[in-house]
């Protein structure tokens, strides 16, 4: 419910406008400018019905103060004594619209309809100009961490090359916005963008889906299909959870990035393709190596250059802008006009541990716009389990005590044990976090017989 400050030194009016409007808005009254600056400073007032004269004050210099401090806020001036004059200053001053006395009650329930809706316009108007802004700038993608700007920088120098580029990260992190940045923003811009999902179609499928088949192939092979390979010819194909992908498909995809030619299903023709991949995964790759169901020669001719997406818990300095971005857009989406979120919602919400990442960040936001029913975003609107203690993050876990004096040795065994366990043991992501290669990481692992 909107709420709707009532700024008149009459007490009759302040009580009959209260009573007309008390079923749609959260309705204050003050009676003189002190009272009225204090119920703004304390409430999240959204329309202001003002006086042109109020007792010894200029309604008009009020107006332009409250203005100058909320800019935002939607005034419609009352007035006993108006003129042409008159209503034109309040205009240039920042008021919306003004009404006389005595007023017509209908004719102020359609001024606040209006008022109400303009305030839903301007919300989409800020929405849809930050994203032309955002898509000009930073490839749709929200932060300004030092993580995230590293990310820029890569998508930056690999956009205008052929090479093929692997994406890693915890799923939700955004991988799919980097790869579509790489398209968009580069030499490949004009040409066809595809996207597969691995994971989503089983292995026989996704062989026609990928390479194509001709009629009669097999059993409701009706006719011809182009895979999505032929499709992309020119521009980009982008493989999502590659790590998926079951090995004998792999073998063909090899040899597709060998040698440029794909042969759709029951032909023995060849098709030369010039299709640059991007494929990622939220898998080890080394590790599934190992297990024997990744190909070594697939991994190294895919991860020519490498891209890994931090998780949200690890830029958790961009969590209020990315907050702040989806209350924009499911503001237009809901046609709300949520204005930000409180400082103890968004503490809670950056003490979460976001196993989810950015999406699970979005679905969160979703749901407390469509259940918001004030202007600001606060706890009760915030899903229960955001406030259990074992979703919280600690930032102390992250602390390791090293006291003053200690060994340059014995604090070098505590990172690399504490780092290690961090990750659950895997090596890879340890010695990348520690900057070092990971035969130094077995080295030291062995020197000081960490288990």
């Amino acid at each position: 419910m909107e709420k709707l400050l009532i700024i008149d030194d009459e007490t009759s009016i302040c009580t009959s406008l209260s009573f007309a409007l008390e079923d749609e808005y959260q309705i204050f009254t003050a009676e003189n400018e002190t009272e009225a600056l204090q119920i703004l400073q304390k409430q999240d007032i959204s329309i202001l019905l003002l006086d042109l004269r109020l007792g010894n004050c200029d309604g008009i210099q009020l107006l332009r103060q409250i203005k100058a401090q909320k800019p935002d806020i939607m005034v419609i001036m009352m007035t006993a004594y108006g003129t042409i004059e008159s209503s034109v200053e309040a205009i240039k001053a920042g008021a919306f619209y003004y009404i006389s006395k005595p007023i017509n009650i209908d004719e102020l329930h359609l001024l606040l309809l209006k008022a109400k809706e303009y305030m839903s316009l301007n919300s989409r108007i800020k929405y849809l100009t930050d994203q032309i802004n955002l898509n000009q700038g930073r490839y749709n993608i929200i932060g300004t961490s030092k993580k995230i700007t590293h990310i820029f920088d890569l998508i930056e120098r690999v956009k205008d090359i052929d090479s093929n580029v692997l994406i890693t990260g915890e799923s939700g992190t955004g991988k799919e916005l980097v790869a579509r940045a790489i398209h968009t923003c580069g030499k490949r811009q004009h040409k066809p963008f595809h996207i597969i999902n691995c994971s989503a179609i089983p292995g026989p499928l996704l062989e026609s889906e990928l390479f194509g088949f001709k009629k009669g192939a097999f059993t409701g092979a009706f006719e011809d299909q182009k895979g999505i390979i032929e499709l992309s010819n020119g521009g980009t194909l982008f493989l999502d959870e590659i790590g998926d992908m079951d090995l004998n498909l792999q073998t063909k995809l090899l040899r597709v990035i060998q040698d440029k030619k794909i042969r759709p299903i029951g032909t023995s023709k060849e098709i030369q393709v010039d299709v640059r991949l991007i494929a990622a995964t939220n898998k080890d790759l080394r590790e599934e190596i190992k297990l024997n169901t990744f190909r070594m020669d697939l991994f190294y001719r895919l991860n020519v250059i490498h891209i890994h997406i931090p998780p949200l818990r690890e830029r958790r300095e961009d969590i209020p802008k990315l907050a702040d971005f989806f209350i924009r857009k499911y503001n237009v989406a809901f046609d709300k006009t949520i204005k930000g979120i409180t400082h103890k919602a968004l503490d809670i919400i950056e003490k979460y541990k976001f196993d989810g990442n950015v999406r699970e960040l979005q679905n969160i936001i979703e749901r407390a716009v469509a259940l918001a029913n004030h202007n600001f975003i606060d706890l009760e609107d915030l899903p229960e389990e955001l406030l259990l203690p074992e979703n919280t993050f600690n930032p102390n876990d992250d602390i390791i005590p090293i006291p003053v004096g200690d060994s340059m040795k014995n604090i070098e065994r505590k990172v690399l044990a504490a780092t290690l366990k961090k990750y659950d043991g895997n090596r890879k992501k340890t010695a990348e976090i520690l900057g070092i290669s990971e035969r130094a990481l077995r080295y030291k692992i062995k020197e000081y017989s960490i288990h």
